[in-house]
């Protein structure tokens, strides 16, 4: 990768009309001061890098839980899902993945798998990082389950900034590991819970990569070195 590769990133279609208006909001405010236009220039460039699309390189294994957002891990607990999950009534490990202003917001599908449910909640709009937020926060709940009848349910959830949440399939749809299914704008969290007797792979704190870092391994006995990030 060279230089210019690095700093000039895919962007996500969803992002177009955005660093227009913001481009365009620069222009006209630079009409009427200039330090207003030089302002309104550093927002369209972190605009654009919110809704950066990078290529991502997926860890290829049946055994691994691939982490479907960019972000820092700031909850793992032991909770039961939300009924309409249909992935049992038993309380189960969820690991929750913050993502900041600064973030790339663009979700990824943790394993491959059918979708077999699409739920959405309209809600409140508290703190992502609050644990409440999970149950009362305007949200979008997928089940992605493998040939084998694994499931695994994945929460899109918006937060004080985020005000739209947008998935890209439906029921039935067919996803492979590291495929995208949405985005959140502009700052959020999602949620993963993790199939019976799965234990994270990851900590608090820890930053993830979406389609990349490995939050799980479902055979308890896969190496880990080298492969989590």
């Amino acid at each position: 990768m060279n230089m210019m590769d690095a700093v000039i990133l895919p962007m996500h279609p969803e992002g177009r009309k955005f660093v227009a208006i913001f481009a365009a909001a620069a222009l006209i405010l630079g009409l009427i001061w200039e330090p207003f236009f030089w302002a309104g220039l550093g927002l369209t460039i972190w605009c654009y890098y919110f809704f950066r699309d990078p290529e991502r390189v997926v860890p290829q294994s049946d055994n691994f839980i691939i982490s479907p957002a960019d972000g820092v891990v700031s909850l793992i607990q032991d909770v039961t899902p939300p009924p309409e999950m249909g992935i049992g009534e038993e309380p189960l490990t969820r690991v929750s993945v913050f993502m900041n202003v600064f973030n790339c917001h663009v979700n990824r599908a943790c394993i491959d798998g059918t979708v077999t449910n699409v739920t959405y909640h309209h809600g409140k709009f508290l703190n992502a990082s609050l644990d409440k937020a999970s149950e009362h926060n305007e949200r979008n709940s997928i089940t992605i389950t493998r040939s084998d009848d694994l499931k695994i349910g994945i929460t899109q959830i918006a937060g004080l900034v985020a005000r739209r949440i947008v998935c890209f399939v439906e029921e039935g749809a067919t996803l492979s590991a590291g495929d995208r299914f949405g985005l959140i704008r502009f700052g959020s969290r999602l949620d993963i819970y993790l199939p019976k007797g799965v234990m994270p792979a990851v900590c608090l704190g820890q930053k993830t990569t979406a389609g990349e870092t490995v939050l799980g391994y479902l055979d308890q006995g896969e190496a880990r070195v080298g492969v989590a990030k």
